[in-house]
């Protein structure tokens, strides 16, 4: 059994009005996007080895850690999740713009990867961290409790994007907003591996956000490999 120095959510929930904005993106609730095997070494993984493959010198969300950051603008009390936050590298990031009268929500579907974040948020000294547990339908978070949304190579893997956009859309307050960054997926231009295990191209995912209720505003930064996508 985990044991946390503070409160861990775990929630496996389906929301049940997700479906009024679904016909819209034109798939079913029921039918996932991906094979969930896209996700299966996750679920108990040595979150050791996975921030070694996350946060090394060479990627590029890591490279550019403190641009991505700044290109937020976030200010001190705002409350922020983190959603797919893998081994903690912006969760942690995150907590230290928000500070101490902010929130950083850690959601993520691996325990594993929640149970480490959790410690390194102890070890820093973070008490503004919730580590969530979260499922493949719903982000598990309160209601219009958050003032941004940041998902960095997670929408890919998403196998029910349509009910995770409605779960997002609930927890933002109005006016909120959604960042998201993902990997260009472009013939003759993205690697065979990408090609292969990203789903959708830049084009196709703003029509889904679209589509589930965002409006696109602007393209904060300027990336290689990514695009940078910021929404309300």
């Amino acid at each position: 059994m985990l044991r946390f120095a503070r409160p861990m959510l775990i929630v496996v929930a389906v929301l049940v009005n997700a479906v009024m904005v679904l016909p819209a993106l034109g798939v079913s609730p029921a039918k996932p996007a991906v094979d969930a095997e896209i996700n299966q070494h996750y679920m108990d993984a040595d979150a050791e080895r996975w921030k070694g493959v996350f946060e090394r010198e060479g990627r590029e969300l890591f490279d550019r850690r403190l641009q991505i950051v700044d290109a937020l603008k976030l200010q001190p009390g705002e409350s922020v999740a983190d959603i797919g936050a893998g081994t903690g590298l912006f969760t942690m990031l995150f907590a230290e713009r928000v500070g101490p009268n902010g929130q950083v929500y850690a959601v993520d579907i691996s325990p594993s990867f929640i149970a480490a974040i959790d410690a390194r948020a102890n070890a820093l000294g973070l008490g503004n961290i919730l580590p969530i547990v979260n499922s493949q339908q719903t982000v598990s978070l309160p209601a219009k409790s958050v003032d941004l949304v940041f998902i960095a190579d997670t929408y890919h893997h998403f196998e029910y994007p349509q009910l995770m956009l409605d779960s997002i859309r609930a927890a933002l307050r109005p006016g909120g907003r959604l960042v998201l960054i993902d990997f260009r997926r472009e013939p003759g231009f993205s690697s065979s591996w990408v090609m292969a295990h990203v789903r959708a191209g830049r084009a196709q995912v703003i029509s889904e956000l679209e589509a589930a209720g965002f409006k696109l505003v602007e393209e904060p930064l300027a990336l290689q490999g990514h695009y940078f996508l910021l929404f309300r």
